[in-house]
């Protein structure tokens, strides 16, 4: 039986976890993927990292097929969205704990056990993250 992606799940259950924790959620983006829309100015590698705390956003909506809210960048308001599939990560801004994810969209596993990759993602420091597999 085919399932829904696990993707969207596992972002709002990172992303309350890190709010209670009274911690800053951010989401990486794959701001080269069809169908993304952020401040290409702030774009590097390909890539956009986006403070998704509740103090800095409005409307965020974490749906099952797309990530959408409105923000400021350099004090001007822009909608942001972005397909589910363009997330390749959720974590705390100020301990780097988090999840990561696949690049491509995930399949479903020949493996019955999850495939999603956990992480301590660095918070601007130049160290490089510590990747272990969940079993």
């Amino acid at each position: 039986m085919a399932m829904t992606s696990s993707r969207p799940y596992m972002i709002r259950a990172i992303y309350e976890w890190v709010v209670e924790n009274n911690c800053t959620p951010y989401i990486l983006v794959d701001a080269m993927r069809e169908g993304v829309f952020v401040p290409q100015q702030y774009v590097q590698d390909g890539q956009i990292v986006l403070n998704i705390a509740p103090s800095a956003v409005m409307g965020l909506n974490v749906g099952n097929d797309i990530v959408s809210f409105n923000g400021r960048f350099g004090g001007i308001s822009q909608e942001v969205s972005a397909p589910i599939g363009a997330v390749l990560g959720v974590y705390a801004k100020e301990n780097g704990q988090g999840m990561l994810f696949d690049a491509e969209d995930p399949t479903p596993p020949s493996d019955p056990r999850p495939s999603a990759t956990l992480s301590k993602l660095p918070s601007k420091s130049k160290s490089k993250p510590s990747l272990k597999v969940v079993k």
